[in-house]
């Protein structure tokens, strides 16, 4: 690594501490009492802040990140691009005019997310430094293992502050609306990375969900019935009166721990290989079915709710086709391979679980009252939030086809073979196709290492 790019991270390191120690307290003598925001407009300095955070650690980060799973060459220049972008914005977001905002969760959070990226960075130069000798051999180890973990927790982290940006933008969910806005963001990312984890598993983890010798629903019940306990415990308080939808939260969590249970139960055969079942997706439907006929005090959100009900029905509905029509009870369309085809039925269901959390985020009782005092329709807000759930689940599927091309690149297809019924291929041509690159990896070091040996015998 080069003398100049160590002062480069330096600085950026060096940067970050700055930030931190000179970043001051916003002004809030324009905050009417009561509320969270000054009714000033949104100055430049602060759309150009949104603007780059959500670039740097919306797209460049998560981008670097599965650059840095491959070993890519281009992952530190990508994350120091990023890293630039990062602190910009941070210093931005310290010295905008306009509206004025009162202390808030978001900038507390901020705080916490420029010392991880300062860790991140820190970790990132002693790796580049490649010192492997003594000490370092052991110290070495575990700074992988901590720069790895911490680079994947960083969008979840980032999604979380980018969640608060939003809210602190608007002066929501404070006072009697916090409780209210914690039930929905949290669900609703849930939904989120729900269909998320589905599309993964779809395309890059098969051979992962094979050697836990565990069914997809085992891992779905599992959380559903740990979700449902806590849904049970959590939305009423004991003791107290049974308000507004409590009972309906509350029978829910009940519902989702009985279930969890039966599909935990049902996803093993008797002789203890994995076994699909549709108990999740008929979790997913029950719950659309009730969220969609949710009481609201406004009639724009009873439409949203209801869409976003009827969503969760269809891919719960789309979830049991697959597994009974589509896949028959198979764990992917090319179970003899590796697992790495899916059929185009299933990127419905993770999609449609994504579109039902962007809309059960966008439905809390403050948005409601705002788009409805703005008299935006809920055909149009709806289509929004839909629009919205296509480009993430586009980046996602992206982010996943880069990390794949890297991983395991496309080989041809083996020959077939002339005597065999329709061409059938060759035995070894059931192989997995990732365990043969593994390999061929392996001869390859064993074979350099052979003709090392002949060439120095040779020479003596």
């Amino acid at each position: 690594m080069s003398p100049h790019l160590h002062l480069h991270l330096a600085a950026i390191g060096g940067a970050l501490l700055i930030a931190n120690v000179v970043a001051h307290e916003h002004h809030d003598d324009k905050i009417p009492e009561g509320e969270g925001v000054s009714p000033d407009p949104i100055d430049s300095a602060l759309w150009i802040h949104i603007l780059i955070q959500i670039v740097a650690f919306g797209i460049v980060f998560p981008t670097g990140m599965v650059l840095g799973i491959v070993r890519s060459r281009f992952h530190v220049p990508l994350q120091t691009f990023g890293a630039i972008l990062a602190i910009a914005g941070y210093f931005l977001g310290h010295a905008h005019g306009g509206r004025q905002f009162a202390p808030n969760i978001h900038a507390s959070f901020a705080t916490i997310l420029m010392l991880l990226l300062l860790i991140q960075i820190v970790f990132g130069i002693y790796l580049k430094l490649h010192w492997e000798t003594g000490i370092h051999a052991r110290v070495r180890r575990y700074a992988v293992m901590s720069h790895g973990v911490l680079g994947k927790i960083m969008p979840v982290v980032s999604w979380v502050q980018m969640l608060f940006g939003g809210i602190t933008a608007l002066g929501f969910c404070r006072a009697d609306h916090t409780g209210q806005c914690l039930a929905h963001f949290i669900m609703g990312s849930a939904f989120i990375g729900y269909g998320i984890t589905l599309t993964i598993l779809l395309l890059v983890g098969q051979t992962w969900l094979k050697r836990t010798g565990r069914s997809q629903e085992f891992f779905d019940s599992l959380l559903i019935a740990a979700w449902g306990c806590v849904n049970t415990f959590t939305e009423h308080r004991w003791g107290g009166p049974w308000v507004k939808n409590d009972l309906q939260h509350t029978s829910m969590g009940i519902v989702w721990w009985c279930a969890g249970l039966l599909g935990i139960w049902l996803s093993r055969k008797r002789d203890g290989r994995p076994k699909r079942n549709l108990i999740p997706a008929m979790v997913i439907l029950i719950t659309g079915w009730a969220m969609s006929a949710h009481p609201q005090g406004l009639m724009l959100s009873t439409h949203v709710h209801t869409v976003f009900g009827y969503t969760l029905m269809a891919a719960g509905a789309a979830r049991i086709i697959e597994i009974a029509f589509v896949l028959r009870d198979r764990g992917s369309v090319d179970e003899e391979g590796d697992g790495d085809e899916a059929s185009s039925w299933q990127y419905l269901t993770p999609f449609l679980l994504c579109a039902s959390g962007f809309l059960f985020m966008g439905a809390t009782e403050e948005q409601m009252a705002l788009l409805s005092e703005a008299h935006v329709s809920h055909v149009s807000y709806i289509l929004i939030l839909y629009s919205v759930a296509f480009l993430l689940y586009l980046f996602v599927a992206m982010l996943l086809n880069l990390y794949a091309s890297h991983a395991w690149p496309l080989t041809p297809a083996p020959p077939k073979h002339p005597d065999l019924p329709n061409g059938a291929p060759i035995a070894n041509g059931h192989l997995d196709r990732r365990m043969r690159d593994a390999e061929e990896f392996e001869l390859e070091g064993l074979m350099s290492d052979d003709e090392d040996g002949v060439k120095h015998s040779q020479s003596t």
